[in-house]
């Protein structure tokens, strides 16, 4: 009797234990694995693709159509760990008939803890008084000084209520904000009624907001979306968070916002590009805080986000409904 012939797996980097022991377990897969912790190089991922009928990927590594042609006809299924898409060309892929596989909800709650501690950050100036108290500026206590805002009575303007942005509504909710706006493609109308949410335009929303989190999808509509107009309409006493993309916002404008004094302070868990260049204008900037896209970066969501991207890869090879196939 003739075994059936294994399929091949590619996985771009070392995943969590849960999935990669999901992936161990799997006897009709072959899988090979970039052993290292720091990202492929698109000459090796070219070259470890070539004949794959799968690929688990990170939001690291770019997907394209020289990628897809290298990996060749065999390739039916894409798993991404990462609820973002954008390092994914969608249109080639769909071309292709090509299933593709992403992590929602399970970082939702990580990321979400993540937006309200970076906002908290910012708005109280946590890492220039911590600062302070190393370097001996800390010397007696003075009624204004490292002042920041507060939350209570506060307007809080979200930009994309889906998931994410109603589990920070939600963990905001409680510091006693007065009043909820957001802003997106369309009205939410059932999923804002919970924080009694306003839907407005972008530049209402950055002209009345204190608070700004940034938690939509990159597009093209919402790239480059929070630029110079939408900061200078903001108060200057207003603090910008984001936790989406780094090409949402445009740099150089939010960098002139911030050493202008347009705006009071800006929280940023993404960039353009990733990593940030130490020496970027940004990182000379006091208020200013900017973290290494750490949203989802729990031991227990990692690990539900390596395990579901497994078995969206193993369900999509297997031709069965994956657990979380993206509809293109």
């Amino acid at each position: 009797m003739r075994l059936a012939r294994l399929m091949k797996v590619f996985v771009t980097g070392r995943i969590p234990p849960e999935g990669r022991a999901e992936l161990a377990q799997a006897a009709d897969c072959e899988v090979e694995l970039w052993d290292s912790d720091e990202p492929i190089s698109r000459k090796e991922l070219e070259h470890r693709v070539a004949g794959a009928h799968g690929l688990l990927c990170f939001l690291s590594d770019r997907v394209d159509k020289k990628v897809l042609d290298a990996a060749g006809p065999n390739l039916r299924v894409i798993s991404t760990m990462s609820v973002g898409v954008d390092h994914l060309a969608l249109d080639e892929i769909k071309k292709r008939g090509i299933r593709v596989g992403y992590t929602p909800d399970v970082l939702t709650d990580a990321t979400a803890e993540l937006a309200v501690s970076l906002l908290l950050t910012t708005c109280r100036r946590l890492p220039e008084a911590i600062e302070e108290v190393k370097n001996g500026g800390w010397t007696s206590w003075k009624p204004l000084w490292m002042c920041g805002y507060g939350l209570t009575q506060s307007t809080v303007g979200i930009v994309g209520l889906g998931r994410i942005g109603q589990a920070i509504a939600r963990r905001l909710k409680p510091f006693g904000v007065q009043r909820f706006l957001y802003a997106g493609r369309q009205p939410k109308p059932q999923e804002a009624a919970e924080f009694q949410a306003e839907f407005v335009s972008a530049l209402q929303l950055a002209a009345e907001s204190d608070f700004i989190v940034v938690a939509c999808s990159l597009t093209p509509e919402t790239k480059g979306l929070c630029n110079g107009d939408f900061f200078q309409k903001m108060k200057k006493t207003a603090v910008f968070v984001n936790i989406s993309r780094g090409d949402v916002v445009n740099q150089d404008d939010l960098y002139q916002a911030l050493a202008s004094g347009q705006i009071a302070a800006a929280g940023l868990d993404v960039t353009t590009p990733e990593p940030l260049p130490t020496d970027h204008p940004l990182l000379t900037l006091k208020n200013c805080v900017i973290l290494p896209h750490i949203g989802s970066a729990t031991y227990k969501t990692r690990n539900a986000m390596s395990l579901l991207a497994s078995n969206n890869l193993l369900a999509g090879l297997r031709g069965q409904p994956m657990p979380s196939e993206l509809k293109l």
